[in-house]
């Protein structure tokens, strides 16, 4: 977004619904009529405007999901400290049951852009064997079960999980339940493999079943959580009560397999379970195999989240957390479909 869609987006969230002439006739921004009609009209494809009317008596309103998509600056976002910054300190049910439930978080061309990555996964797993499909998933696995992990603090290295998962070899100078860890993930993946319809339609307690598999012998306790739980390095509070986990949760359910599109339900999956926290402890990783299984199911390309930045991604998810903003997390989204897509199979 320029600078001058900022303007006019500013101009309409202040004034609510307004023509394109009332637009160009306040709004000082030196573009000739016709170029500020094609402006609104790719801000209305950006899920930024939506529009009112028809022909001649077609005005333009914010959109509900501007909030929920309007690109922020993650580095200027946290240039603020944690006491500094103004944020939704509650959980937002109207996100899930209001916004999400009636919106697409993603842009037409976005959707484009996964679509075509999407033919280009189809058109290069028909040339491979059953042999070299099996070779490359289990490629992505290792790289999966090591990013997720390292995610949640985990010092084992890309080689030295490949050992662990290949040969069961643990590495020096590492817990035990680093590794019991990283041999969860890929229990897990196999799991999704063996059945990949299982989490379709999604529910409670399938997810409930993925996060047992990821916590086996983890002294992390099973089961929705009935405590409250802190995050580090943001004031936001999930909620506390087992009884609006539960239903957060359920709600969550019910928008996901409610949408039609692959690419929505998988981050949906991902940034959802994140937000609500259902569990004391594994609630990311539990999203990413949750998101990966949706995208399996239905024969898209799985993510390694290999090449994302640890600190970055739980930015992005902290940006969702405290403004109940999906932006930075989309792009994570998309930029890890597009490496997965250029680096398996």
């Amino acid at each position: 977004m320029d600078s001058r869609d900022k303007i006019i987006l500013d101009f309409i969230k202040k004034n609510g619904v307004c023509s394109s002439k009332e637009v160009h006739d306040k709004v000082d921004i030196s573009v000739s009529y016709a170029t500020l009609k094609r402006i609104l009209s790719k801000l209305k494809n950006e899920n930024y405007l939506l529009a009112v009317g028809q022909g001649k008596g077609t005005k333009y309103t914010i959109s509900p999901t501007y909030e929920l998509v309007e690109p922020i600056d993650v580095d200027e976002y946290y240039q603020k400290e944690i006491d500094e910054r103004e944020i939704k300190e509650g959980f937002n049910f109207s996100i899930i049951n209001e916004v999400l439930a009636k919106h697409s978080v993603f842009t037409a061309p976005e959707l484009e852009r996964l679509n075509e990555l999407q033919e280009k996964f189809n058109e290069n797993v028909a040339l491979l064997s059953e042999i070299e499909y099996k070779k490359e998933f289990e490629r992505l696995a290792i790289d999966l079960s090591w990013k997720s992990s390292q995610i949640e603090g985990n010092t084992y290295s890309l080689l030295e999980t490949e050992r662990l998962l290949k040969e069961k070899e643990t590495a020096a100078g590492k817990t035990k339940d680093e590794a019991t860890m990283l041999l969860n993930h890929k229990d897990a993946l196999d799991f999704i493999i063996e059945n990949p319809n299982y989490l379709h339609p999604l529910s409670v307690t399938k997810i409930e079943d993925i996060h047992s598999l990821l916590t086996k012998e983890l002294s992390i306790e099973r089961n929705l959580r009935k405590r409250r739980v802190g995050i580090s390095g943001t004031n936001y509070k999930p909620l506390d009560n087992e009884f609006q986990i539960a239903e957060a949760l359920t709600n969550s359910c019910d928008v996901i397999n409610s949408k039609t599109n692959v690419f929505e339900k998988a981050l949906l999956a991902l940034v959802l379970i994140s937000y609500i926290q259902p569990f004391m402890d594994g609630n990311k990783r539990t999203a990413r195999i949750v998101s990966n299984a949706i995208l399996i199911d239905a024969k898209y390309c799985p993510l390694s989240f290999r090449t994302v930045d640890s600190i970055e991604y739980k930015k992005a998810m902290l940006l969702f957390y405290e403004q109940n903003n999906i932006s930075s997390f989309k792009e994570i989204f998309i930029n890890q479909f597009e490496f997965a897509v250029n680096t398996y199979f």
